[in-house]
């Protein structure tokens, strides 16, 4: 595999920090089990390819969980940033790279509120992202200015944070990390135009109606705004959530798919199915943190579930379901 070119950031700090958030940023591991080496086993015969990297394998791989260390690489092929032909893979890789220095990520109103809000985001996420707090603010900082820079029809907003963060926590460096949170980025902003979101929210919660009434009634006795946190759940791919593993594994899962924006809603649907007991046991004010700050939960399941209630939705409805259709 060619090296990736060195990277020159938009600041010395933001440079530091894209060494400092590698795909395993310094945290303690356990030895893995036997599954988890074989697994890995499996990625890198994959990765190790000197022609071709066959991404349809790593399509079917990755919908089982893809290994902490090399996410980020395996999130760069699924995403599309790497190509899977390496003939040209350094001179590919140089251009992407010199490309995002000419970005101007210079925006004094945009880094000011970027830098607020990741202080937030790395106290209420310590435990789990393991980032450090003296550098990886200035990634999120250049990044999230980058975008927004080339992207003048889109307006900051906090949730772009979590958004970019698993990111920041699995890539090696700061133009990866721009590469692939303009790609989701770019994806959710399609999904989520304002006529777009409404009609999905209101399918979402016809879903959600029809599936589980009894839990739908009690959030209505409760006089809980179901639109506040089912338009959030369906526009940033519960990044503000859910915890950072529990998305870091949803995302492998999602990356892995060609239509994962259309299966979202059946994800959320698992989700609320699997905490129904809990919310039903709940007041107004418990449930809404229960909704905006989920637990941590077994990914695999809620997927295996989600499938099965896409099946029950089509089934009831006859009819091949699309949440954007």
């Amino acid at each position: 595999m060619s090296p990736s070119p060195p990277l020159s950031s938009a600041s010395s700090a933001s440079s530091s920090a894209a060494s400092a958030s590698g795909s395993s940023p310094s945290r303690r591991r356990a030895s893995p089990p036997l599954h988890s080496t074989l697994q890995r086993e499996d990625f890198d015969e994959v990765l190790e390819s000197e022609v071709f990297v066959d991404v349809n394998r790593l399509r079917k791989y990755a919908r089982h969980g893809v290994p902490d260390e090399i996410r980020g690489e395996v999130w760069k092929y699924l995403l599309g940033v790497e190509k899977p032909d390496r003939s040209n893979e350094f001179t590919q890789r140089r251009a992407r790279y010199e490309a995002y220095q000419e970005i101007d990520k210079e925006n004094v109103e945009v880094s000011k509120r970027v830098r607020g809000e990741v202080t937030r985001y790395l106290m209420r996420t310590k435990k789990d992202a393991q980032l450090d707090p003296h550098t990886v603010p200035a990634i999120f900082e250049a990044v999230i200015c980058a975008y927004i820079n080339c992207n003048n029809h889109i307006e900051y907003s906090p949730a772009l944070i979590p958004v970019c963060a698993p990111f920041v926590i699995t890539m090696k460096n700061e133009c990866d990390v721009y590469s692939c949170f303009e790609r989701l980025a770019d994806v959710l902003y399609k999904s989520s135009q304002e006529s777009n979101i409404n009609k999905r929210v209101a399918q979402f919660l016809s879903y959600f109606r029809t599936l589980m009434p009894e839990l739908y009634n009690y959030f209505e006795e409760e006089d809980l705004d179901v639109g506040e946190w089912a338009s959030s759940w369906l526009r940033h791919l519960l990044s503000k959530e859910l915890p950072v593993p529990s998305v870091l594994g949803l995302w492998d899962v999602y990356f892995a798919m060609p239509d994962y924006i259309d299966f979202h809603p059946f994800v959320c649907l698992a989700i609320l199915k699997h905490l129904k007991d809990s919310l039903e046991d709940l007041e107004q004010s418990e449930i809404r943190s229960m909704l905006l700050r989920l637990p941590k939960m077994n990914i695999s399941r809620i997927v295996s579930q989600a499938y099965n209630i896409r099946s029950e939705i089509q089934a009831r409805y006859n009819t091949s379901i699309s949440p954007r259709s």
